[in-house]
């Protein structure tokens, strides 16, 4: 990388919720941006753990039997395999890093296409 990355001018090139911009790569990983608002779909990743990062906001992150609440500078990786939605009740923006290719949603056929900011 021969830059640095503002990640509040990346955020500010896009206002679609539940939409992941991928702002770098790390080895095998994309690092994103992403806005969320109300609440998103349950749903798990067999092959990976999801990280969350929230950079502005409050996120609930609710699983089966409990609700974990992040705020700003807080982060919270839900484990593979384990059902979760997250729920925001005001916008929210956070720095997410996974895999390349996972799908948001836990399935290639329902998850929000892959963009860059």
């Amino acid at each position: 990388m021969s830059d640095k990355i503002s990640l509040t001018d990346k955020l500010a090139t896009f206002n679609e919720y539940w939409s992941p911009r991928t702002v770098a790569q790390l080895n095998d990983y994309d690092v994103m941006v992403v806005k969320v608002k109300d609440e998103f779909v349950w749903h798990k990743h067999d092959d990976t753990d999801d990280f969350f990062l929230v950079l502005k906001g409050v996120l609930d992150i609710q699983l089966r039997d409990r609700t974990i609440t992040i705020g700003p500078g807080e982060m919270y990786i839900v484990p593979k395999g384990v059902e979760h939605r997250p729920v925001a009740r005001e916008e929210v923006h956070l720095l997410l890093i996974e895999p390349t290719g996972t799908p948001n949603t836990g399935d290639a056929r329902t998850a929000a296409p892959r963009k860059t900011a």
